[in-house]
């Protein structure tokens, strides 16, 4: 399955009622953003745990980053609230479930193998949020790995940024508020996507929080043969 999987290209989606697809796991359901590979996959997903729903332990050979959107999501090792940033390296393994349900943006197979260092960061809690220079905007620093660099930011409404991606690309998700971006109203988890060396303008339309990450983008398609 190849979903968005040219990474030279921009991509944008905007979630739909009936964009979501069901997992192997009954009430656990995915927006698939980019994806290469059927059931293990190099994934990029806002994932939908229904009340009370699970799924069985499993490995993560090649790391799993996620942020959860809303709800609380858990697994063996505790539960993580709304605003909660996570890593668990590669080898990492977990039985996630959510007893209220959750949803959560969640990315698999994307780490660097050298990068083992696991991250819990509650962004609501946090005191890093940092002004910029002119004062418009607040970014949250959540974590650095070579050229990957990934952050919130809080833009009020009106406000512009240019977006002139690294030799990596760069990545959003909207967490709150909408942004406009070439005369389209994007609300609420909507994700955008722009390839290296790309330029692109985004005004807030609203008091809007960005989930932004940079510097990851791989230059070619990854090897659709997916293993372990």
């Amino acid at each position: 399955m190849l979903i968005n999987a040219d990474f030279s290209l921009p991509a944008i989606v905007v979630p739909k009622d009936d964009d979501w697809q069901c997992s192997p796991e009954s009430g656990v359901d995915r927006l698939m953003l980019d994806r290469i590979g059927d059931e293990v996959a190099r994934a990029t997903s806002i994932v939908r745990y229904a009340r009370g729903s699970s799924f069985p332990r499993h490995l993560h050979a090649k790391g799993e980053e996620f942020l959860v959107l809303s709800g609380v999501f858990s697994d063996e090792h505790g539960d993580y609230p709304t605003g909660c940033y996570v890593r668990n390296p590669p080898g990492s393994g977990h039985a996630p479930f959510s007893e209220g349900g959750c949803r959560i943006l969640v990315k698999l197979r994307q780490f660097d193998p050298a990068d083992l260092t696991p991250i819990v960061i509650n962004t609501h809690d946090s005191i890093g949020w940092q002004k910029s220079d002119d004062g418009n905007t607040e970014s949250l620093h959540l974590y650095d790995y070579g050229s990957e660099n990934v952050q919130m930011v809080r833009l009020p409404a009106g406000q512009e940024i240019s977006l002139s991606t690294n030799p990596a690309g760069v990545e959003l998700l909207v967490i709150s508020g909408s942004v406009e971006y070439a005369g389209e109203l994007l609300p609420v988890e909507s994700w955008l996507r722009f390839p290296a060396d790309h330029t692109a303008e985004i005004r807030a339309a609203t008091d809007t929080v960005l989930w932004m990450k940079s510097g990851h983008l791989p230059l070619s398609l990854p090897d659709r043969s997916i293993r372990g």
